[in-house]
């Protein structure tokens, strides 16, 4: 007796794949595709788990898979979550910026900075895992997180305490000694001189003419600590003197002025590209911001929201405007590339029509 075959089962199957094969979120399930973690979720029959679309395990058949638009929706149905992917627990970059968030404050509640392997025992991670993991998110390795944010309370610390002593302690270092042999790098002078408003501290600098204006290069013993542009020279040499008031500031010799036209050259061909050493002090925040901003190439632009993302803080729009804002190295950290959501030009520190022309020579060079 020959066995029939039930036909309409075995069609409805291949419909079901079918459907299944012809959805786009298939295609992104099969690649495993992080970037639509969120978006959606998918359950096997065959298990009763559901997963996120990056989840690393085995990709089961077709016409065994649902698709669900939340994890509630999956759960209401019946299924499980996965044990691997733990689609009940958020993102796994948002897992991901959390933990790395905690780490950040344990470092900055910490009386000495953490060493790596004591952070990643914290995270229960590997070493080599966390630190990927703590730049990808912050931009910083963990060393220099720790070192941005311990040069944030040495300069608040100097503002308000009584001595430098007393500041250096304040800050979380257990020795002068050992103050003193961070302290260049830290402040870009000895703390006595930081205090003092950079007293003693010689300052170049030169003024210049470019196609945009007038021009203000300055460069400490460290490397180019500001970029001015703007309409009136003497604004601009008021504005470097109020960032270093008691400074040394000293006008350019030959070789200085070589710098400025290196500076001017770029400016009308940016082409040319700019490799200059350079003074940036900021909070650990603004340096995470201007680290993005300088990974920006050349004719492309950002967001100030996906600038925001790129840094692992998606809500903090409006202080990376800020960082933007604060920035006293225009091109060399070209915050000139960050635009609105909607493309429109706003914010710039030296106003938008120079900001128009910068991306508009970058964007035909």
């Amino acid at each position: 007796m020959v066995e029939r075959i039930p036909v309409d089962m075995v069609t409805r199957s291949e419909m079901r794949e079918a459907a299944t094969v012809n959805d786009p979120r298939w295609a992104a399930v099969v690649a495993r595709d992080p970037k639509v973690d969120g978006e959606f979720f998918y359950a096997v029959k065959t298990t009763g788990v559901y997963c996120r679309p990056s989840c690393g395990a085995r990709t089961p058949r077709p016409e065994n898979v649902a698709f669900y638009r939340t994890a509630s929706d999956a759960e209401r149905a019946g299924f499980r979550a996965c044990r691997r992917c733990k689609p009940d627990r958020g993102s796994l970059a948002a897992q991901q910026a959390a933990k790395v968030a905690e780490l950040c404050r344990f470092i900055e509640r910490a009386e000495r900075s953490p060493t790596l392997d004591e952070l990643a025992k914290r995270a229960g991670s590997s070493a080599y895992h966390l630190h990927r993991v703590f730049k990808k998110v912050t931009g910083l390795t963990p060393r220099a997180y720790a070192a941005a944010h311990r040069a944030r309370k040495v300069r608040e610390e100097l503002a308000r305490s009584g001595s430098v002593t007393e500041a250096i302690y304040g800050a979380g270092y257990n020795s002068n000694a050992r103050f003193y042999d961070e302290s260049n790098q830290v402040l870009g002078m000895t703390p006595t001189r930081y205090r003092a408003g950079g007293a003693n501290t010689r300052i170049r600098f030169a003024i210049g003419e470019c196609s945009l204006g007038a021009i203000l290069v300055a460069q400490s013993d460290r490397g180019v600590c500001a970029i001015l542009m703007g309409d009136d020279p003497d604004a601009l040499a008021r504005d470097l003197q109020d960032r270093f008031p008691q400074a040394e500031l000293v006008g350019g010799d030959a070789g200085f002025e070589e710098l400025v036209a290196k500076v001017v050259g770029f400016v009308d061909a940016p082409r040319l590209g700019l490799d200059l050493p350079l003074d940036v002090r900021g909070t650990a925040f603004q340096q995470r911001v201007w680290r993005a901003l300088r990974k920006i190439p050349s004719g492309a632009t950002v967001s100030y929201a996906e600038l925001a993302k790129r840094i692992g803080a998606p809500k903090s729009v409006r202080a990376v405007a800020q960082a933007c804002a604060a920035n006293a190295l225009a091109v060399a950290i070209p915050c000139h590339r960050v635009v609105r959501s909607d493309g429109g030009l706003s914010g710039y520190r030296w106003g938008v029509e120079r900001k128009r022309a910068l991306l508009d020579r970058e964007a035909n060079s």
